[in-house]
């Protein structure tokens, strides 16, 4: 959704480090999660419960900042997307990619082998680049659509109202 959201606010070009970032971000955290990172939750169990929290609040930070997001136009003369940095350090804090991770590495990479963590979250790393870029073109391309200011606040408010919604399964067990 974020991406969709920044393709249609900044184009392509300009997400280009949004979408590298969680590419790379990702594919660390995958590689950090098999390689001990799951062992510290295991250990010191409210090290999850304060991630969680984190994560939440960062979400709904960010679907602030996608609600209020500028026309493309707008976009040019100050408004940013997200950055690499920002991008990659989402991944930390987002719930749906811990899920992924510790899945992976669960389903995987049981044995936790340094051979079987770096295939798996290279693996990642090579999927993800296709299907982030599937979300910015489409984002992109909805630019046409979204070519008035109602229209595009709309947009941006439904993005941001979906993000809030994924954070159902979090916060309800």
């Amino acid at each position: 959704m974020m991406l969709l959201a920044s393709g249609a606010n900044f184009g392509f070009m300009r997400t280009v480090p949004h979408m590298l970032g969680i590419g790379i971000g990702f594919t660390v955290m995958v590689a950090l999660v098999g390689l001990g990172l799951m062992q510290v939750f295991d250990a010191v169990p409210l090290s999850y419960t304060i991630l969680k929290a984190v994560s939440v609040a960062y979400l709904l930070w960010l679907a602030w900042k996608i609600a209020h997001a500028s026309a493309p136009k707008d976009a040019r003369e100050g408004a940013r997307p997200i950055t690499f940095i920002q991008a990659a350090l989402f991944q930390w804090v987002n719930p749906k990619a811990w899920t992924m991770a510790l899945t992976a590495i669960t389903l995987y990479a049981p044995d936790r082998s340094l051979a079987a963590v770096i295939l798996v979250a290279a693996i990642f790393g090579i999927i993800n680049l296709p299907s982030v870029s599937v979300w910015t073109i489409l984002g992109q391309q909805m630019q046409r659509i979204l070519s008035t200011p109602l229209r595009l606040s709309v947009f941006n408010w439904s993005m941001a109202a979906m993000l809030v919604a994924s954070l159902y399964p979090v916060l309800v067990p």
